[in-house]
């Protein structure tokens, strides 16, 4: 197989807002202020729009980083290679580049799947409203804790984790799919799977466990055991089967991933269709600010420089990357029967030896112990299959064939095809990728996390989209007062330019309502919810339809013998709060 590249990562630049203690790419705070006094949690939203449009200024002209001529110039000579790749756009802080959304549009336009590595602090509505006009698929979120301390204290910024989560929160309602990228330290160590469970409860569709490389920054901190490893990689595999159809959770920068799946069930999917090992070089690279291109990016050994040759001159005549391709790999790694779905990390054999192709020290498998046989693919089950398609497709099965990334592209073509063949169909159409789709659903073997690309996309006409979470929420409520949640929802999410109503959203407009409720009955002279309060309201309107909805109420409210406490409480709090204290919109 042809190696082409199929995930790219690119540090646009090294400016930052914040100062992590891990960053491998050494990446500059470009506040320069003293920590102790720096926190974000006081800054008013206002003021989070006003850093922003500050910010995202100062990173054109900087020394030696690629421009906005030279960056578009790239994406086109990666197209030439691969037009259907991922392109990942990071930093530093990449929202600090004044040209991200005109390199993101770019590179969309050429038929690239571009997502956004970020540390979401920098987010508002109006720029998750940018990410998603302008060619962004999904935003991956750096949390290092659901305890905001800890995550601030790693991310070298007080109010960094507030920041994240209304960035992520704003992302989620433009409808932007959010991966939820996590760093495993021993300080963190510990919370896994209560990260996990926060990452679905905040609608994410990916969580992804990074695993420490020691390089820039991080080559100072004391990396987890090699025996906790070990147990992270097996709470991951366990994670990913309670999650599994609602999240997808994996590791990342763990090779070993596969060989932990193998060993607590031989028939997983991420044993019998996920091959290859560690990409670096192989099918993945990193660019640098600067325009090097390095295997991955706790790798600095650079391939070439973009500013003197093309991608394409690197990727296909790099000495550096053919080693890699070779895969001779020496020690125990070159002997294990797990080498062809693992490889080793190649970074930290890097790190830690000089050559990237000696064993990664931090297995502690000794080969031999599954029988010594190496495991081997069928070629058909293989990602990053050369596409070939062996029966007619129509075009509009070929666009929407187009939405998978190349990765996966040659397997879902042979899969969907087998599919065609077994029902007796000539010709590929959408309705039967659509059918390939549910089978490949039901059958777990073949559940893969870019399936969901194979759906028709929603009509562009403004309908505003319900999270099934919310829509339930809603089903719940009574007959007469649920038309008038769904109008006043989808009114409220028009008003704020939203185009996804969330559980959270759903409670944040519900909040508001109370707050004006209870203000009412302020003004009518309550300060608590009693019936007499209603026929108050009621002899106050003129308005037929509101004395007939008091009414329902009442009589849906008679009927109940169970009190909803939360609810008294959330009204007891307004009632006896003095307004202007209240987290109120001017609506």
């Amino acid at each position: 197989m042809k190696s082409i590249p199929h995930v790219i990562s690119w540090n646009l630049t090294k400016a930052c807002n914040l100062l992590c203690s891990h960053c491998y790419i050494l990446a500059d705070n470009i506040q320069q202020l003293d920590q102790t006094n720096t926190n974000l949690s006081d800054a008013t939203s206002s003021q989070h729009t006003l850093n922003f449009n500050q910010m995202q200024c100062t990173t054109q002209d900087t020394g030696d980083e690629l421009d906005t001529v030279a960056s578009l110039k790239v994406i086109d000579e990666i197209a030439e290679l691969n037009p259907n790749l991922i392109l990942i756009l990071t930093g530093g802080e990449p929202l600090l580049r004044k040209d991200i959304f005109d390199l993101s549009r770019h590179a969309s336009r050429k038929g690239m799947m571009v997502l956004l590595g970020t540390n979401a602090c920098l987010i508002n509505d109006d720029v998750a409203r940018k990410l998603k006009d302008n060619g962004f698929s999904g935003i991956g979120i750096s949390l290092d804790s659901i305890h905001p301390d800890v995550h601030d204290s790693i991310r070298g910024m007080k109010g960094s984790w507030k920041s994240a989560i209304e960035g992520m929160k704003a992302c989620k309602m433009q409808g932007l799919e959010i991966q939820i990228q996590t760093t495993v330290f021993k300080k963190n160590y510990d919370e896994i799977p209560e990260l996990v469970a926060f990452a679905n409860e905040m609608g994410a569709r990916v969580f992804n466990l990074f695993f420490l490389v020691c390089t820039g920054r991080g080559q100072d901190i004391t990396d987890i055991t090699s025996e906790q490893y070990e147990d992270a990689l097996k709470q991951i595999y366990k994670l990913h089967n309670q999650y599994e159809g609602t999240m997808l959770v994996s590791a990342k920068c763990a090779p070993h991933y596969r060989r932990i799946a193998y060993e607590m069930n031989p028939e997983s999917a991420l044993v019998k269709y996920y091959s290859g090992g560690c990409p670096a070089g192989t099918n993945y690279c990193r660019i640098t600010p600067e325009g090097n291109v390095t295997p991955c990016p706790y790798m600095d050994t650079s391939c070439g420089n973009l500013k003197e040759k093309s991608f394409e001159e690197i990727w296909n005549n790099s000495g550096i990357l053919k080693e890699l391709r070779e895969s001779d790999l020496k020690g125990r790694c070159g002997e294990c029967e797990f080498e062809s779905m693992c490889k080793g990390c190649r970074a930290r054999a890097l790190v830690t030896t000089g050559d990237q192709m000696e064993e990664d020290s931090w297995c502690d498998y000794e080969p031999g112990k599954h029988g010594g046989k190496k495991l081997t693919f069928k070629e058909e089950n293989t990602f990053g299959l050369d596409k070939e398609f062996e029966l007619s497709w129509s075009e509009d099965a070929k666009k929407r064939l187009g939405r998978v990334p190349s990765f996966g592209k040659g397997m879902v073509i042979k899969r969907v095809e087998q599919y065609a063949r077994e029902e007796g169909y000539s010709e590929i159409t959408p309705d039967i990728m659509k059918e390939a789709k549910e089978k490949m659903a039901v059958d777990k073997k073949a559940m893969f996390p870019f399936m969901n690309l194979l759906k028709k996309k929603p009509a562009k006409n403004g309908k505003i989209e319900w999270e099934t979470e919310a829509q339930e929420r809603v089903k719940n409520a009574p007959d007469f007062v649920r038309p008038g949640i769904y109008k006043l929802m989808e009114k409220r999410a028009k008003e704020k330019g939203y185009k996804v109503i969330t559980s959270a959203f759903l409670s944040e407009i519900r909040d508001e309502s109370m707050q004006f409720a209870s203000r009412r009955m302020n003004k009518l002279g309550f300060d608590e919810l009693d019936m007499e309060a209603f026929d108050t309201a009621k002899a106050k309107t003129k308005n037929k339809k509101k004395k007939e909805v008091i009414d329902d109420i009442k009589d849906f409210l008679a009927e109940r013998n169970v009190k909803n406490t939360e609810i008294i409480k959330k009204f007891q709090k307004y009632l006896s709060t003095e307004t202007d204290g209240l987290n109120t919109s001017k609506k």
